[in-house]
Formats: structure tokens, sequence, C-alpha cells
């Protein structure tokens, strides 16, 4: 299991279980440094070759809501890691 750790002054992020998926919804708060990130995230996503592994929503004032396949969970905190959106990812018993 991975355990994820972030800034909570600066980006908010809440993790539920969507049916057989994995929904986030993400605050940017620091616009300035963390909006060009979650959109680095949203390109690295967007650009490769599997178009429903990790699919964004924006919303207004910064929100988004991402739909992981569980397949990609670890893809897509690692991306979220390689951005600097996190700020420690570690492996943990089951």
């Amino acid at each position: 299991m991975l355990v994820y750790r972030y800034d909570s002054s600066r980006i908010e992020i809440q993790e539920t279980n969507n049916g057989d998926d994995i929904e986030f919804h993400i605050q940017v708060k620091d616009t300035e440094t963390f909006l060009p990130r979650v959109k680095s995230v949203r390109a690295f996503f967007d650009e490769d070759d599997v178009y429903t592994d990790v699919l964004f929503y924006a919303y207004p004032d910064q929100r988004y809501s991402v739909i992981v396949k569980p397949q990609y969970y670890t893809d897509f905190i690692l991306q979220l890691m390689k951005q600097h959106v996190l700020l420690q990812v570690e492996w943990t018993a089951d």
C-alpha cells in the first residue's frame, strides 16, 4: 500500500473509492506554484497511449476530480511525486 504526504496549506487531496476506480478530489490553494505542477501531471496522462487510465475533470476555483483505474494508481501517485505535488511517498505493509 502507498501512503503519501503533501503540504495541506498549498494543496488539498482527498482519495475515495468510486466503484472499481479511485477518485481524487484536488483543490489547488497555491496556484502560482502548484497549478502548473498539477497541469503537468494531467499532460503526462493525456499524452500517453492509454486514454482511460487517468481522467481529469477541471472545475472552477482550481478544483479537479481525477478518476484513476486501479492498475494505474501507483503510476499516478508517483507522477504526483515526480512533479513535486507530494512531499513523500512510502510503501507500507498491507
